[in-house]
């Protein structure tokens, strides 16, 4: 039985988010055909985190095990004959010992994109939140810096969320504008269901004077989802990258390098 890593990027417009559905289209169920075509054997793929519906991902972060022998090539070339338009198996890799997408992993990367300008997009719809309303990405950003540390994030959490705890690490988060376009950097350890999504929306906002800055250090303290403010459209948000230890041997992103030392050094 040998472990393969797979770094996969999609388009979730048109998927019902990434874990498996009966009778509905997902991520998950794409890749596990694809996959099982090439291996003409059942291949199940465990991610390093859950996608909702309309969600995007740059580097979702994936492995699965088999008896199959098969080269790196194979999986990586034949696993993309086998997918719709609108996912993409972006490298492969054996395993280095104990690896596990979802429990090796110390951060998780999210970007969220805002299209702030008067008119939607022909172009991409789906791929940018639209706000008409100005938003003053100096505002959101220093608003954002409330979040980093250690909290509950209860305020920030979907009411049906099934994590055992809301509490969460947040290593950074940055607001930034380009062009016509207002982007929100955050990473983590870990997030809880419609985080950066109700974040999103709280920055939004913040962003457009209608909440004072002090806003979110004021829903923290709070912890009550109902007074935490519209969670932001699903279109927009994309799972950025995932931060394993170096022994693992996977590639980071470059935004991991705005993590302090000390997380970097983590082993596990």
């Amino acid at each position: 039985m040998s472990r393969v890593v797979l770094g996969i990027e999609y388009d979730g417009s048109l998927f019902c988010g990434w874990q498996y559905q009966n009778e509905r289209r997902t991520v998950q169920d794409e890749v596990q055909k694809a996959l099982s075509k090439v291996a003409d054997n059942r291949i199940t793929v465990h991610c390093a985190g859950r996608t909702d519906s309309g969600v995007h991902a740059l580097e979702q972060v994936v492995h699965f095990d088999t008896e199959i022998n098969r080269n790196l090539d194979s999986w990586l070339m034949g696993g993309n004959a086998n997918l719709p338009r609108d996912v993409r198996i972006i490298w492969a890799r054996p395993a280095v010992d104990d690896f596990h997408a979802r429990f090796s992993a110390i951060a998780r990367f999210y970007r969220y994109v805002i299209l702030n300008r008067k008119m939607k997009s022909a172009l991409i719809p789906h791929q940018a939140t639209w706000c008409y309303n100005f938003l003053d990405e100096v505002k959101m950003h220093e608003a954002a810096q409330a979040l980093i540390g250690e909290h509950d994030f209860s305020s920030f959490r979907a009411q049906g969320c099934q994590s055992n705890s809301p509490r969460r690490l947040m290593y950074f988060i940055n607001v930034y504008r380009q062009q016509d376009q207002v982007i929100i950097e955050l990473s983590a350890n870990a997030f809880v269901h419609h985080m950066v999504r109700n974040i999103a929306g709280v920055l939004m906002e913040i962003g457009m004077d209608k909440q004072p800055m002090n806003w979110t250090r004021e829903l923290l303290e709070i912890k009550d989802r109902s007074q935490g403010g519209v969670t932001a459209s699903p279109y927009g948000l994309y799972l950025g990258g995932v931060y394993y230890p170096d022994k693992y041997g996977i590639k980071k992103h470059p935004v991991f390098d705005l993590l302090a030392p000390d997380v970097r050094r983590l082993k596990y």
